[in-house]
């Protein structure tokens, strides 16, 4: 690990302190809303202390709704335990510069209910906790997880504030018609986009490349494929770093699943598995499509937990209306091979063989989706479970069973899977359901501009 790629060993760090080109590190996690989450704190302090025992930070950053405000019915954090501390312990792999903050590092942590010695307790409903102990169980079959995230964005040419000063209406989106693959108008973003593109590398991550989308404004920048709890944690500086950089140009972005009648963000998930010794496990060059029986399986158990682990695919309430037909979000719980109107897509030859899924929005935990697609792969391994055939033609008209379509069907059927609490453990799925009912509950209570403009004069 070097300077060149952005990461930082602890050397590193170390002497850039002692020579005053880093004064603060940034100490953070993600949290339920798929938010960097956290501390900045001096640069000296973090060499001194908490590189070596973390930093503390209130239990309440798992118990919050979108506007921080604390909620009830979570078991870990309440007004009755006494929002007590958690533990922020440096996961110092993840140390890296964050060059568009000058004198600025970042290193990714996790949470634990204590500091040290041979009893830590992770915070196991901590989205990188809950990935964790799928990666674990994983390795106890000498399987390693490999994913790439790919979330789509909307541009704006107002400023973050300037949008939220007008309620987020009237906006101007940095372009004026659909720019899907699209050289001209992309162009006009394209000082932002490259800042944000070598960004990103200066952050250690690997940048593939800049696409336009569909809708206006609206871009996705590609980044390789790593081990999964990396490209999970590059995904949340990512996405927070883009929102900064746009804000130090002026603009605002936005990654919401669906933000207008068009099309929506989405997050496509690649995932494959490889043996411990680095051997690819999902292609069969003799086989006739290539599979070998463990990847059919493992994607068996997508399809046969896809509706109840929707929750963890789609999130919010926004994130139910991208599942509209013909419109390259998914509806049909079906696989095709390189067939886009599937919510499955096997992918790839050989080592690159993979399955994307298409369901999750730009909304994404990405930590939640990743678990979500480790556990279902590993449900259908385990039960040996047999693959039906690929759909070929068009999945909207296919028959197949479909996605939840609100996200008080997707909590339902989260609560009553025997198989995420197998997997994730009741006290994971409690506290996400909840996460879900407090967010349907604030829903139900508002009263929205579509409601005022139907029924104002004409009910």
């Amino acid at each position: 690990m070097g300077t060149g790629t952005g990461m930082l060993a602890q050397a590193d760090l170390e002497r850039m302190v002692a020579q005053r080109e880093i004064d603060t590190v940034v100490v953070a996690f993600t949290d339920m809303q798929g938010r960097l989450t956290g501390k900045r704190i001096s640069a000296r302090l973090f060499v001194d202390d908490v590189a070596a025992h973390g930093a503390e930070c209130c239990n309440y950053l798992l118990a919050v709704d979108v506007d921080n405000n604390t909620v009830g019915g979570y078991a870990m954090s309440s007004w009755e335990t006494g929002y007590g501390d958690m533990v922020m312990t440096p996961d110092l792999d993840t140390l890296r510069l964050i060059p568009w903050l000058p004198g600025t590092a970042l290193v990714t942590a996790d949470l634990s209910w204590d500091t040290q010695g041979p009893d830590v307790r992770p915070v196991r409903q901590a989205p990188r906790s809950i990935l964790n102990r799928q990666i674990e169980r994983l390795a106890k079959r000498d399987l390693v997880p490999y994913a790439a995230t790919e979330l789509e964005f909307m541009v704006f040419d107002d400023s973050f504030r300037a949008a939220w000063a007008a309620g987020y209406r009237g906006l101007k989106p940095a372009t004026d018609y659909n720019i899907d693959y699209a050289m001209l108008a992309s162009t006009r973003m394209e000082p932002l986009l490259r800042d944000i593109r070598l960004g990103m590398e200066g952050a250690g991550m690997y940048c593939e490349g800049v696409k336009g989308e569909c809708n206006l404004g609206q871009q996705e920048i590609g980044f390789r494929y790593d081990h999964a709890r990396v490209t999970c944690d590059n995904h949340t500086i990512y996405k927070n770093g883009s929102k900064e950089i746009a804000d130090q140009h002026g603009k605002s972005l936005t990654f919401m699943a669906k933000f207008d009648e068009r099309e929506g963000n989405s997050c496509h998930i690649h995932i494959s598995l490889r043996g411990s010794d680095g051997s690819a496990v999902f292609a069969d060059d003799g086989a006739e499509d290539g599979m070998t029986p463990l990847f059919r399986s493992f994607i068996a158990g997508q399809l046969a937990t896809m509706r109840e682990f929707s929750l963890c695919y789609a999130p919010n309430i926004n994130s139910y209306k991208r599942f509209a037909e013909g419109s390259f979000a998914p509806t049909a719980i079906a696989w095709g091979f390189d067939n886009r109107t599937c919510a499955l897509r096997v992918v790839g030859h050989g080592a690159g063989m993979r399955m994307e899924n298409r369901a999750p929005g730009g909304d994404v935990n990405q930590y939640l989706a990743v678990s979500a697609l480790i556990a279902g792969g590993l449900y259908g391994i385990e039960n040996e479970l047999e693959l039906p055939e690929p759909v070929a033609g068009n999945a909207y008209t296919s028959g197949a069973e479909r996605l939840p379509t609100t996200l008080s069907e997707a909590a339902e059927l989260f609560d009553r899977s025997d198989t995420a609490r197998a997997a994730f453990g009741d006290d994971v799925v409690d506290h996400y359901l909840n996460y879900a009912r407090v967010e349907l509950n604030a829903f139900n209570a508002a009263v929205t501009d579509w409601e005022r403009v139907r029924g104002f004069e004409r009910l």
